[in-house]
């Protein structure tokens, strides 16, 4: 009798039945989304930062005022990806480096001058960019104005200077 029946009917003869279906219940019944040993896997719960509330800690405290800033948004328990604000000031070259993972910056604020591979470019806020993982590059800040930008990475963040690290000068007064 049931193989006759519509999708809607299998659902109405079910809790006629007093049989409870939910797909929770027959994901869990079939085993998908659990561990042997924690149970049903949790969802990851959802995260909000108002910007206001962000926490920077300078990346290079022994330039005081003229370090990049950092906040780490939130790193994935699993993969590491992680998503951070990166708060550069104005005139400021960040050196060449490179990352391990894949890196995309979004601009929120400012002007971020980036060259990779002989290829320079400027963005402005709303502008995005992706940087393949061990791709050398490098960036400056205008000299009237910083820079905020929004970053992921698809594994864990780390930076890889190639000559040195930024040294706090003002960009305008350096050879590019």
């Amino acid at each position: 009798m049931r193989s006759r029946m519509g999708f809607s009917a299998v659902i109405v003869w079910a809790l006629a039945s007093g049989i409870v279906l939910g797909a929770p219940a027959a994901i869990a019944a079939q085993g998908i989304g659990t561990s042997p040993t924690r149970g049903p896997a949790k969802a990851p719960a959802p995260e909000f930062v108002k910007y206001h509330a962000v926490k920077w800690q300078r990346i290079f405290p022994k330039l005081g005022a003229r370090s990049p800033e950092i906040s780490i948004l939130r790193v994935d328990p699993t993969s590491h990806a992680t998503q951070l604000l990166l708060r550069v000031p104005r005139d400021f070259h960040v050196s060449k480096h490179w990352h391990t993972a894949n890196e995309t910056h979004t601009i929120v604020s400012g002007t971020f001058v980036m060259d990779s591979a002989g290829k320079r470019v400027e963005l402005g806020p709303g502008s995005f960019n992706f940087m393949p993982a061990k791709m050398v590059h490098e960036a400056w800040t205008k000299p009237n104005e910083g820079t905020v930008l929004f970053i992921t990475v698809d594994g864990a963040w780390d930076v890889n200077f190639v000559e040195g690290l930024p040294t706090g000068d003002f960009a305008s007064k350096q050879k590019r």
